[in-house]
């Protein structure tokens, strides 16, 4: 069943975790951009703290939709072997990739962290929350982060995913929530009426700032 909108998936996964935790110890992490207006109607709904983790695909040479790993603000990094060698990315090119990445991401993270702080993690119950996962390598990375932060459990809560991004996610948290996962998955964006782009200032506003 296609979402509305982004704040509509939101209230459906809020519907589907609400009650199962106590407000004081839960973080609620949403990935930008996409993931952001989703994490806020979930982290409202739970009364919990929301943040977010900066994460970015790594897009293969000369065809930067078509992702092969992505990094997170801080360390992580995922790298899909099998699609690197499918567009012949050699490691010059996956590290030219990963140094602009990581140069754009460091800049998006001082321009949040002046108005932002981030949230404490370590010993909480920490719900990362992404607008859906194709290949969930974005949602790898911000698991593979937050788990150097030794948070007491995690859990990635999606609206909607392929079934062999939910598979391998697995791998990387301790739970995963996933409303719909359609066997005819092709992208994220058509299980939404509405998908347009989120802002950084939709972001921020968000956020609260």
């Amino acid at each position: 069943m296609p979402f509305t909108d982004r704040r509509d998936a939101g209230r459906r996964l809020a519907a589907r975790l609400t009650g199962r935790f106590g407000a004081d110890g839960v973080v609620v992490i949403g990935l930008p951009r996409g993931g952001v207006p989703v994490a806020a109607e979930l982290a409202a709904a739970l009364e919990a703290d929301l943040d977010v983790t900066l994460v970015h695909k790594l897009g293969a040479p000369y065809q930067p939709e078509f992702a092969i790993g992505a990094v997170a603000h801080g360390g992580a990094r995922i790298v899909d072997q099998k699609a690197a060698r499918h567009v012949r990315a050699s490691e010059h090119d996956l590290a030219e990739i990963e140094r602009r990445t990581r140069t754009e991401l460091a800049s998006r993270a001082r321009r949040l962290r002046r108005r932002y702080p981030e949230v404490p993690v370590e010993g909480r119950t920490v719900i990362v929350v992404d607008d859906g996962a194709a290949t969930g390598l974005t949602a790898q990375a911000a698991c593979r982060k937050l788990r150097g932060l030794q948070p007491a459990a995690l859990i990635v809560a999606l609206p909607v995913a392929s079934r062999a991004a939910v598979s391998t996610l697995r791998h990387y948290c301790d739970e995963i929530v996933c409303l719909e996962t359609p066997a005819d998955f092709r992208s994220v964006g058509q299980w939404y009426d509405d998908f347009t782009q989120t802002s950084d200032d939709e972001v921020l506003r968000l956020l609260g700032v």
